[in-house]
């Protein structure tokens, strides 16, 4: 009798921590959709096409936010595509700058590089491409824009499913914003991508509540000199 008695709280125990555990993942995943659902809706209306932007007045710069490149030094497909959106809307004349901002923490990785060889090597004059060397993450990126560069009204070029986060992060921190999507073509992976996103948008949804600065910082450099200025000691773009 003993043994079935405890059996019978045994089993009760598991049935609440069963019943706790389901609330809180249901709790979870509406909080999760919630946000993600409220950071896409509130920037939605800021998606145009490169007609419309071409059409907007006072952009100051057009951010083309960095991704992989390979061990040759080529961009990916990913970064190919936002780099050809953003050297056409500045042929377009959407804005009179671009600003390349990725991932330069080490010596053997430099996407701005890649980034600012595309722009020239298609005709754009070098003093036009700006190259942000610690855009680190989504975050800094736009920060830095605001801060560094003393950019107020932009244009963000990266693909659709990034483009709501980077959008909503400007939005918090008091940059216009308007952002034009990069798609050519399917990119290998893509349901990875928008899983990490779902969280990715959580994570900045909180930053922009607390606002941490940056990585790094620094000195200004306004967006509306010369990109030369934001060489560092290897840039060749002659």
């Amino acid at each position: 009798m003993r043994t079935k008695h405890i059996n019978k709280k045994w089993f009760r125990f598991l049935k609440i921590t069963f019943y706790i555990g389901l609330a809180l993942a249901l709790l979870g995943s509406a909080i999760l959709l919630g946000i993600n659902l409220w950071v896409t809706e509130s920037v939605k209306s800021n998606i145009i096409n490169e007609q419309q932007a071409a059409k907007l007045q006072d952009v100051d710069c057009i951010i083309v936010l960095g991704c992989q490149v390979r061990d040759d030094g080529t961009p990916s497909h990913m970064l190919e595509d936002r780099l050809r959106r953003g050297v056409s809307l500045y042929d377009l004349k959407a804005a009179p700058k671009l600003l390349m901002s990725g991932d330069h923490g080490t010596e053997g990785y430099d996407e701005v590089d890649a980034m600012k060889h595309y722009a020239v090597d298609a005709g754009v004059p070098s003093a036009d491409v700006f190259m942000d060397h610690a855009g680190f993450s989504t975050y800094d990126t736009v920060c830095r824009a605001k801060e560094i560069f003393q950019a107020q009204k932009v244009i963000i070029v990266t693909q659709t499913y990034h483009l709501y986060r980077a959008m909503y992060i400007a939005k918090q921190i008091g940059l216009e914003a308007y952002g034009v999507a990069a798609e050519y073509r399917q990119y290998g992976g893509q349901l990875a991508r928008d899983i990490r996103e779902v969280l990715a948008r959580v994570k900045d949804f909180g930053m922009s509540i607390l606002q941490p600065e940056p990585v790094y910082l620094g000195e200004a450099i306004p967006i509306s000199g010369n990109g030369e200025l934001t060489h560092d000691d290897k840039s060749n773009f002659s």
